[in-house]
């Protein structure tokens, strides 16, 4: 037989479409050719794949027209992740495997020159997307590198068969057809999973309790946060400390994040179930926090999708870095396109942000006098723009602390405490609209938020004397939900939303 279809997956974004990888074998003059809107990394396949079944022992048609087709043709097709299916389909081609023993599985792999089976990117998402389009009577199978068949078996309802080396696959599809008498591949079994250990915790941190309160506040709503104040006043602390506040994932959010790291090539076994935290140094381009490159590959937004970014030192940041945050941070998503192609990644994270109030750290301290002038003070706060202040819920005064504090025994609440807090006050949320407090639209907010008159009356004098948009109106009652919420009261009253706006005033761009 000269023609051979091997069935595999591509990786477009955090899809793994289907690819169908044609080989034919025709008279002619020698040739090796490789259609279908390939990257260099996929034509670069050729000189891995001769070489690798040459290795091997087995026979390359060096007499024959070698034809490989990727369809579909439109789309495009990036790294070696093709290497297997094609040595496959040249092997079915020249006869050496039985065409009907690959006709159930779908194959990824990078081959070395020896015929070592090298990891891919995304074999999580692949395995996914085999679950949903397989069909009951005739499911197909996953082939694919064993360094990668672990995080493929978390995919529910799917056989995943690893191999290291090229023969290891042969020998499965010449036993499996029942040419040979060599033993199959087994299937992974699903990998033991472990709840997430617990992290630092809040105790640790003296003194600060207005800032704890306005963590536990961000983490029951889901809203973003901004603390200022002068250096090693504690601030990198309580954001290590924050994701200890949230609730573990589900298993459809904790596939979602696994599939969003392992498409990045971050993704480790033990961190399953964990909420990521990204933490980006000041130096990052806007490509790398909100994601771009050709293919379009995720940022730090989407790797910490679920999870938190943190962002210290935020006005060091580039300005353009930060401004490609304002978009994702009202809509849950970056649409990231390019002339070939456009690609959408979530990126519903929570925004921790950290900041000195001046050049020099010390503006409002009681321990050590600010050398700034108000122009330096003014340029410096001026860095994070209006509109995107405007986007972080809220804003919190993180002051230096006595000595005495710092060598108190006295203990504060556990991270353990404030997450159960957090989780009564999530539960309310969601039974109530279906929702984080955070997640809200305008139209959404006034029918849930169930303010009552004196409040709303409150909230629209503070917001008229403030000068505040309406996006800042409706962040602040947003708040002041999650705080009522916290409290367990069905109503958002004026001690609630009078708190809310304490959390808006820190800097004098946050209107």
């Amino acid at each position: 037989m000269s023609l051979a279809v091997i069935h595999s997956r591509g990786l477009h974004g955090l899809q793994a479409p289907e690819v169908t990888v044609e080989v034919h074998l025709a008279n002619g003059l020698p040739s090796f050719t490789l259609v279908g809107l390939a990257d260099t990394e996929v034509k670069e396949a050729r000189e891995r794949v001769r070489s690798a079944l040459l290795n091997c022992g087995l026979e390359f048609p060096h007499n024959k027209k070698v034809v490989v087709n990727l369809a579909p043709a439109d789309l495009p097709k990036d790294s070696g992740r093709f290497d297997l299916p094609i040595a496959l389909g040249i092997l079915v081609a020249s006869g050496q495997i039985p065409a009907g023993a690959l006709a159930r599985h779908e194959c990824v792999g990078e081959l070395s020159l020896s015929g070592d089976l090298r990891p891919v990117r995304g074999a999580l998402a692949m395995s996914l997307a085999v679950a949903r389009c397989t069909g009951a009577e005739q499911p197909r199978s996953v082939v694919l590198p064993k360094a990668n068949a672990e995080e493929a078996a978390l995919a529910p309802g799917v056989e995943v068969l690893g191999a290291t080396h090229l023969m290891q696959v042969v020998a499965h599809f010449l036993a499996l057809s029942g040419s040979s008498s060599a033993e199959r591949m087994c299937a992974e079994p699903a990998p033991e999973l472990c709840l997430p250990s617990h992290g630092p915790d809040m105790a640790d941190v003296k003194g600060q309790s207005a800032a704890k309160r306005a963590l536990e506040i961000a983490a029951a709503g889901g809203h973003s946060v901004l603390m200022v104040g002068p250096p090693g006043t504690g601030k990198s602390m309580l954001a290590q400390r924050f994701s200890g506040l949230l609730p573990p994932l589900s298993a459809e959010e904790a596939l979602e994040t696994a599939a969003l790291q392992d498409a990045a090539g971050r993704f480790r076994i033990e961190t399953w179930g964990r909420r990521p935290m990204a933490a980006p140094h000041h130096t990052a381009s806007a490509a790398a926090l909100v994601g771009g490159g050709s293919p379009p590959r995720p940022g730090e937004i989407t790797l910490s999708h679920q999870g938190v970014l943190f962002l210290d030192e935020m006005p060091e940041f580039a300005r353009a870095a930060l401004e490609a945050l304002r978009e994702p941070l009202e809509v849950g998503h970056i649409t990231i396109s390019r002339a070939a192609r456009s690609v959408q990644f979530p990126a519903r994270f929570q925004l921790l942000a950290a900041m000195n109030p001046c050049p020099c750290g010390h503006l409002g301290s009681t321990l050590k006098a600010c050398r700034c002038t108000p122009d330096q003070v003014s340029r410096y706060q001026g860095k994070l723009s209006g509109p995107l202040l405007d986007r972080i819920d809220l804003h919190v005064e993180v002051s230096a602390i006595a000595p005495e504090q710092l060598l108190s025994n006295q203990r504060a609440d556990t991270s353990a405490q404030m997450a159960e807090r957090v989780a009564l006050a999530r539960g309310r949320s969601i039974a109530r609209q279906g929702a984080l407090n955070a997640q809200l639209d305008a139209a959404l907010l006034l029918e849930h938020a169930k303010v009552d008159e004196p409040a709303a009356k409150f909230l629209q004098t503070a917001a008229a004397r403030l000068g505040w948009s309406g996006r800042s109106t409706h962040r602040a009652l947003k708040v002041a939900r999650s705080i009522a919420d916290l409290a367990g009261a069905a109503k958002v009253q004026v001690t609630h939303v009078a708190e809310a706006i304490q959390y808006r005033r820190v800097l004098k761009g946050a209107n």
